[in-house]
Order: C-alpha cells, then sequence, then structure tokens
C-alpha cells in the first residue's frame, strides 16, 4: 500500500495540473461542444489511457527509454495533429451543425475517436514530465509494485474523471442552450477555430 498522505498530495498535483485548460481540455470541451457529449466518451478514454501509458514510462523509469523513442513519439503528435485539424475542417464545413452532427457522428466509430484523444496526449511530453517530476518526490518507485501501481493509476484515473466530468458538463449545458441554426453554425465554427488552435499548439512544442 502507498503512504496515504503521498498520494493525497499527488492527487492535488494531478488535479491542478490537469485543470488548467491546456491543450487536451481545449480540444475535449470543442468536440463535446460539436459533437455531444455520448459521441466524445471515446475521445475521452483516450487521453485517459494516455496518461496512463506517460505514468506507466514514469513510474518504471523509462523516461530516458521514452526519449529514445522519440521519433516514435513524433509520429503520433503529428497524428493528433492530423486528426485535430480535420475536426476543425469539418466543423467550418458543416452547413448546418443542428441537423449534421448525428449524420457526422455516426460516420466516427469509437475506435476512430479514441485513438483521436489517445494520440492528443501521447504526442504532449509535457505529460511525462510532470509524472517523472512529481513521482519520485512522493513514492519510492525502487519499490513500486504491481499492485501499488494499480493503486496509483486508480488515483490517476479518478482525478482526470473528476477533472474531465466537469468540463463536459459544462460543455454540454453550453451545447444544449444553443439550438437556431445559426447560433449552431457560429459554434461549429469557434470550435473549429479552437481545435485548429490547440492543433497548431500541439505541432509546434
Amino acid at each position: 500500500m502507498l503512504d496515504p498522505a503521498a498520494l493525497a498530495v499527488y492527487a492535488g498535483a494531478l488535479f491542478v495540473a490537469a485543470a488548467l485548460p491546456g491543450p487536451g481540455i481545449a480540444a475535449l470541451v470543442a468536440r463535446v461542444l460539436g459533437k455531444g457529449v455520448r459521441e466524445s466518451l471515446g475521445f475521452v478514454v483516450g487521453i485517459a489511457l494516455g496518461d496512463l501509458v506517460w505514468l506507466g514510462f514514469a513510474a518504471a523509469g523509462l523516461a530516458v527509454l521514452a526519449q529514445s523513442f522519440a521519433g516514435v513519439f513524433l509520429v503520433i503528435k503529428y497524428a493528433g495533429v492530423a486528426y485535430l485539424l480535420y475536426l476543425a475542417w469539418k466543423l467550418w464545413t458543416t452547413a448546418n451543425l443542428a441537423q449534421a452532427v448525428d449524420s457526422d457522428t455516426r460516420s466516427e466509430s469509437g475506435w476512430r475517436s479514441f485513438l483521436g484523444g489517445l494520440s492528443i496526449t501521447l504526442g504532449n511530453p509535457k505529460v511525462m514530465v510532470f509524472y517523472t517530476a512529481l513521482l519520485p518526490n512522493l513514492i519510492d518507485l525502487g519499490h513500486l509494485s504491481p499492485a501499488s501501481f494499480v493503486e496509483l493509476a486508480i488515483v490517476t484515473e479518478a482525478v482526470l474523471a473528476a477533472v474531465f466530468a466537469f468540463y463536459i458538463a459544462l460543455a454540454g449545458r453550453a451545447r444544449s442552450l444553443l439550438t437556431s441554426p445559426r447560433a449552431m453554425r457560429l459554434l461549429a465554427r469557434s470550435c473549429g477555430t479552437i481545435i485548429a488552435g490547440t492543433a497548431v499548439t500541439i505541432a509546434t512544442r
């Protein structure tokens, strides 16, 4: 069992870091606004699983190994950028979002949405830097058992779930208030702009 006090500090730091709006949160909010809550669940799962991947690298002391595969993560990064730009283009070219969102989301598989969220997190080394900097100061990684890592992963996912649920609820509420075709068209283009900006931010880091 991990030290409860250390876990509490870790959870608090992670909550603050995750709650600060960044590329991942911006993409999540824009996607919920543009496509709805249900069609964004795979995207959320992908983002959260990406955090677990980076957490695993940091906990296993494999930050150096991850850096040696920088080319692989660079490909993943630009795959995520391409996916975001595709979403932005779809939102900008949708004539009537209120009617077209359903047909658009049916054409996109859950796996495609999931991989989009995963690629965004894996393409952001800042996440691994956070875990690599925080974990050694709170947890004895030299004696971290598989059971302890599972405990750490559960805390991580619980914190991320709380943060994502807040932003999803906020975006879902805002979306439900916009019902006119003109408002939905403005919303679509605003979301497209945000997503395109997120893609540029990720690409230039």
